[in-house]
């Protein structure tokens, strides 16, 4: 069975993706070892289950998945309503539903749900052919699960759709047109949606352009971060020798600001390590979209692609200054069960792309 599953699979991906995942495990060790919750054992439950989606999908085929993709969006729509009603509440945000002991953030999974459901649908419409109806649908799909996460509110996660939305259309064929009104529309619109954010968020980036605005409570967290990563220095104090991440100075260490514990413990080796896994992932990403001719895997690939790389830009980000603090976690190691789930059925998504074209 393994002969046949090893047949066709993107090797350097799979070893990537194992690489973050002992990254993570040991990291979410280290930011919760004074914790009785046991977050890395956890972790590790999680990263086996990962492990068994990227086993499972290359059999199942990412086309089944892309055949029940309409149907897939409309659940986890309604998980995203469910929410607003009765998700759970969390630091001021109501993103989980709680199942007996099984806790869920359907955020995590309606961004490869509407992927799916926006490469299935545009790749039935030929871009030589598009009219105004069916960009109205893709702009639709969109921009309905983005406002569902922004109340709940999640500012962050809802962000990765525009630059998912972005790459998918233009890989697709949209007019150039199109995106030229689109970025003018929204420079326009800057004002308006300054006005729509929460207090909380304003703040957020404020402090972001100038963290000695609020040292004690807004800008805490950002100037711990780079407290931490700048101690760090070139080889790092030592795995568990963190005193930033080790004394709880950073807020949430275990899961959004995770990489300022690895550059305090491993110094700027350990970011490194980081970046290169990354850069081995995107990397045997970028050649799956190149080699495969199925549009709509194609369309597929680049939609994930935009997510996973937003999310890890904007978090390094935010850990060393250069970003707003968004509250995402860092893909296959901050600590969530979800992110983790989610992340590992994308990826085996694309593996299953690589195999189906070294197959036929």
């Amino acid at each position: 069975m393994f002969q046949r599953w090893a047949k066709g699979i993107h090797w350097p991906l799979v070893y990537s993706i194992i690489g973050l995942s002992v990254m993570g495990v040991l990291f979410t060790y280290s930011a919760s070892y004074h914790d009785p919750s046991q977050y890395e054992l956890k972790q590790v439950l999680w990263a086996g289950g990962g492990l068994i989606f990227l086993f499972v999908i290359p059999f199942l085929s990412y086309r089944s998945f892309l055949s029940v993709s309409l149907l897939l969006y409309v659940v986890f729509m309604v998980l995203l309503v469910w929410v607003l009603f009765a998700g759970d509440i969390r630091l001021g945000a109501q993103r989980w539903i709680r199942v007996g002991s099984l806790v869920l953030q359907p955020s995590e999974f309606a961004k490869l749900a509407t992927v799916l459901a926006l490469a299935h649908f545009l790749g039935s419409v030929n871009p030589w052919e598009q009219n105004n109806r069916s960009l109205l649908l893709a702009i639709a799909l969109v921009l309905l699960p983005c406002f569902l996460i922004m109340k709940q509110p999640d500012l962050g996660t809802a962000l990765l759709f525009l630059p998912m939305a972005v790459v998918v259309l233009f890989l697709w064929g949209i007019r150039y047109r199109y995106i030229i009104f689109a970025f003018i529309a929204g420079l326009i619109s800057i004002p308006l949606a300054w006005q729509t954010l929460e207090g909380y968020q304003k703040k957020r980036i404020l402090v972001f352009l100038n963290p000695s605005l609020d040292p004690l409570g807004a800008g805490y967290t950002a100037l711990q971060s780079r407290i931490a990563v700048g101690a760090g220095g070139f080889w790092g104090k030592g795995f568990l020798h963190g005193t930033q991440s080790q004394l709880k100075f950073v807020p949430e260490h275990h899961t959004d600001f995770i990489f300022c514990v690895i550059g305090e413990e491993w110094g700027f080796l350990g970011a490194l390590l980081v970046l290169l896994l990354y850069g081995i992932l995107f990397r045997s990403i970028f050649q799956v979209i190149s080699h495969t001719t199925d549009i709509k895997a194609k369309l597929l690939a680049a939609g994930i692609a935009a997510i996973l790389f937003a999310q890890v830009f904007i978090n390094i980000g935010m850990s060393i200054g250069l970003m707003p603090i968004t509250g995402l976690t860092l893909p296959l190691i901050s600590y969530g069960g979800s992110s983790f789930l989610a992340t590992s059925i994308a990826l085996g998504l694309i593996l299953s792309i690589h195999k189906e074209r070294s197959i036929f």
